[in-house]
Formats: structure tokens, C-alpha cells, sequence
């Protein structure tokens, strides 16, 4: 039940077959100006920002984070090749790292972007670089170039079938999005540097970004985390010649060290950002995935990565086993080993289908085998819902019994208390006190893995760096 799952990043959205009927465009995004009503570029891009909107989790709002990006922006328009373009900014309400432009002076950031960055000249950096599409019309190019191409969106629906959680699923479902060429990104690099060097901030911070953003990918890449290819480095170049050529750009302002960081205004506006996962999609707590609005919760063993999307849950663990767990709802006359046998299985050992009883809830267990492969099926009611747990492992395999057993065992409706005290993770900015070291610090994190790992990374720390007494830094915690 995978998603249609093609690169996105800096690019410029197509005619598409997903129905836009109750999406409007935003009517408080975080804007400098308002885009011009005659503006045709803009008229295009205000009908795809539905789609934007679909695909990333809709807007993220706080007002202390908008007023920050706001400044930044405010500060990039000052300077801009082309003084009479507008622009409207919208952050994005979603975990992964990405910025991207739609002609007529739409810009997207993801809140996931905002937490990776450390000052304010980063998220000019990256700004301005998207600006930079937008001055040098590469999406007014692009499209040209496709004028006789049609790119429709391709979603994948699953078994879900019409169920609120499909539709759901169809709606966030990723799309094919045209990406700018190697040549347009590395002209909108020196386009946004030049903007930002002018604007008075770091130039130098094009180039530091982006090897922050190379680190994380690395870090995701180890941790198994999520929708990699709504990221902004699935379809930017991230060679380190672009680098090297970002600190060349930088270089014509002048030695590392000027311009403006504003780090302190960029800290204050990212504390207390969501970080991770929304209440809607559930949270993802080491081994364990829990659902406050759903209400149930379930873990996997250790050595199992979880990986958390619109569509469903999986976990991948050693030795190629795998976990996927969804729900589907179905007619409640319906009995679970009746539904088992409806034909959504396939490779179905009919002989091996029973009722079975997990935490107090009706279930039924299944096994299947096919190319290679053999399965543990356990589907759960739960209330009016029934969810489905399915271990897959190659016919090998002499763990599919334990692990299994081990997974639906842990399956569990949670208490009121177990929900009340559920919170999100989010960004806090603390100020090290005498006697902390990067490693208290990172112990001090919750809800994540690898704290240490990712503590460096959310704050740009080369491996030998330490912090002193007094220094700001960013930690992930639920308080």
C-alpha cells in the first residue's frame, strides 16, 4: 500500500487530476505584500497552492514564527533584481526539509526546514535562493519546455478502499513535480547568495547550510526516517562542488565572518516548533508507535526502525523482516476470520486462519506465504475500527513466529492517562548551564533516537565541537 512516491523539492506543479474542492488558498499567509490580482504568474501558482498545501501537511501556524520568517523576507525584497515582484511566503506544516518557489513569487517553507537552521542568514540563504527562481523565470521556463507534456499527479490508493483514512491518504498523497535543471539551481545559488550578501546577512551561510542539510540527510539515511523524497536534497544538487562554489559566490563579499547572522531573533522565533509528527499521524516513540486520536498503541522489537506516514506504519528490522500496520474499516457483521478469507491476502493458508483474543480485543490470525516470502497476518478490532498487523520475512526465516507474536502482543487500547500524557515533540532553546557538555545535552532530549547524533546535527556541530557556558542551543523534548 505504498504511495506514489516521486522527487520533489524546488519546482513548479502541473496540471493535476486531484480534486481541489474544499481547499482554498490561505487568507493569512506570512507575506511582505500581497500578490498583485493581474498578476498571471501568481493566478497560476495560487491554483496549484491547494495541491502544496495537500501534499505537506497544510500551514503551519505560529505567530512569533511568522513574524521571524516575515523579517527575513522583508530584508531579502529590499534588494531584489526585480523590485516590482511581490511575494507570499506560507510555512509549511510538515517534518521534512524543503523550500521551493511557484512562479508569480509563491514561496514554501516546511517547518522541518526551520528547525535544522541556526540563524537567520540559513533561512535567507535558502529563501533567496528560491527567490532566485522566481527573478530568473525558471518556472515560466520549465513550463514552456513542458507545453506539450502533460505531468499528471499519480496517486496509488491500497485496500483501504474509501475508508476516511484512504481519502486522507489520497489527499496528503505525494505527486510528480517537474524539478528546476542542475543549471537553473546553481543560477538561483548565485542569484539568492548575491541577494543575501547585499541584504547585509552571512553569505557564507549558502554554503553552511547546505552541509548541514547533507548531514541530516546522512542521519535520515541511517535512521530510517521518513518521506526522504519530499526533502529539499532529493532533487537539489548537493555535490560538494556546489559548496565550493557557494563559498566562492560568498568570497566576493569579502573573508568569512561578515555580514549578519541574527541568530538570537532566528532562536527565539523556532522555540516551541513542532518537531517530528503531528497528534494526527500518531507518534513515534523509539520502538513503540502510539496514536493519541486513534487510541491505540503498538511496539516492535528492538533493532526495528518505525517509519510513520499518511499511508501506514511499517518498521524494517534485521535480517529483512518487515512489519506493516494500517487500518481499514469494514461491515461489523462482518466476522475478522470471514474478513481474513475476503481475498485481500494474497498467498492465504485458509487452513490456518483462527479467532484469537489480543488485550481483550477480538482478533484473527492468518498466515500466507508467497515468491519467497512468508507472512503473519493479525487483524484487531478495536471498537468500530479493526487494524491489521502484517510480519513479513523470507521463507528462510526462523523469526517470524517470535517477532510477530511480539508485535501483536503489544498491541493495546490506551488509557485515558496513557493519551492525557502523550505530548509533541518540539524545538526548545536552552541556554547551557556550567558543567553541561554536548552529551548531557543530548541525554537531556526525548521521543528521538540517536540523541547525540542528531543533537549535532540540529546544531551544526562538527564532530570535535563542544559548547561552552552561556552558549544557545536547540534540544527535542515534549515539555
Amino acid at each position: 500500500m505504498a504511495l506514489s512516491a516521486l522527487v520533489a523539492g524546488c519546482q513548479v506543479l502541473n496540471s493535476s487530476d486531484v480534486r481541489e474542492s474544499g481547499f482554498q488558498p490561505s487568507n493569512n499567509p506570512v507575506t511582505v505584500d500581497n500578490v498583485s490580482r493581474n498578476d498571471k504568474l501568481a493566478e497560476i501558482a495560487k491554483a496549484q497552492h491547494p495541491r502544496i498545501l495537500a501534499t505537506y501537511g497544510g500551514e503551519y501556524s505560529d505567530p512569533k514564527l511568522e513574524r521571524m520568517v516575515a523579517k527575513v523576507v522583508g530584508s531579502l525584497t529590499t534588494v531584489s533584481a526585480n523590485p516590482n515582484q511581490t511575494y507570499r511566503i506560507t510555512i509549511l506544516n510538515s517534518p521534512n526539509v524543503n523550500a521551493f518557489a511557484l512562479p508569480g513569487g509563491y514561496l514554501y517553507v516546511t517547518r522541518g526546514l526551520l528547525a535544522l537552521a541556526n540563524d537567520s542568514a540559513e533561512l535567507a540563504a535558502v529563501i533567496s535562493h528560491e527567490m532566485g527562481h522566481v527573478t530568473a523565470n525558471h518556472g515560466v521556463q520549465r513550463q514552456q519546455k513542458e507545453a506539450e507534456e502533460v505531468l499528471a499527479t499519480k496517486v496509488v490508493t491500497d485496500v483501504l478502499g474509501e475508508s476516511p483514512t484512504a481519502k486522507a491518504a489520497l489527499i496528503r498523497g505525494k505527486l510528480r513535480l517537474a524539478q528546476f535543471s542542475r543549471n537553473q539551481e546553481l543560477e538561483a545559488d548565485g542569484i539568492g547568495i548575491k541577494m543575501s550578501g547585499q541584504s547585509g546577512y552571512d553569505p557564507f551561510a549558502a554554503g553552511r547550510f547546505l552541509q548541514s542539510m547533507a548531514a541530516y540527510s546522512d542521519l535520515r539515511a541511517v535512521s530510517g526516517a521518513t518521506d526522504a523524497s519530499l526533502d529539499f536534497l532529493a532533487s537539489h544538487p548537493n555535490a560538494p562542488q556546489r559548496i565550493d562554489l557557494a563559498q566562492r559566490h560568498a568570497r566576493q563579499f569579502g573573508a568569512p565572518g561578515i555580514g549578519k547572522r541574527d541568530r538570537d531573533s532566528f532562536l527565539a522565533g523556532i522555540d516551541g516548533l513542532l518537531f517530528g509528527d503531528t497528534p494526527d499521524e500518531g507518534y513515534v516513540r523509539g520502538t513503540t508507535f502510539l496514536h493519541p486520536k486513534l487510541g491505540i498503541s503498538f511496539s516492535v522489537p528492538q533493532g526495528f526502525i518505525i517509519d510513520n506516514t499518511a499511508a501506514a506504519v511499517t518498521a524494517t528490522g534485521p535480517g529483512n523482516m518487515a512489519i506493516r500496520f494500517d487500518g481499514v474499516t469494514i461491515d461489523g457483521k462482518l466476522s475478522l476470520p470471514d474478513y481474513v478469507k475476503s481475498g485481500w491476502v494474497a498467498g492465504l493458508d485458509p487452513a490456518s486462519v483462527r479467532s484469537e483474543t489480543i488485550n481483550g480485543n477480538e482478533a484473527a490470525f492468518a498466515r500466507a506465504s508467497a515468491e519467497g516470502w512468508q507472512f503473519d497476518i493479525m487483524v484487531i478490532r478495536a471498537g468500530a475500527q479493526v487494524y491489521r498487523l502484517l510480519t513479513a520475512a523470507p521463507t528462510a526465516s526462523s523469526n517470524l513466529d517470535t517477532v510477530a507474536r511480539s508485535v501483536s502482543s503489544s498491541f493495546h487500547v490506551m488509557t485515558a492517562a496513557e493519551k492525557a500524557s502523550l505530548k509533541p515533540l518540539r524545538i526548545r532553546v536552552v541556554t547551557v548551564q556550567a558543567g553541561q557538555n554536548m552529551g548531557s545535552l543530548a541525554a537531556s532530549m526525548v521521543g528521538v533516537d540517536r540523541k547525540l547524533d542528531l543533537f549535532r546535527v540540529l546544531n551544526a556541530l562538527a564532530p570535535g565541537a563542544t559548547v561552552s557556558a552561556g552558549d544557545k542551543v536547540k534540544i527535542v523534548t515534549d515539555r
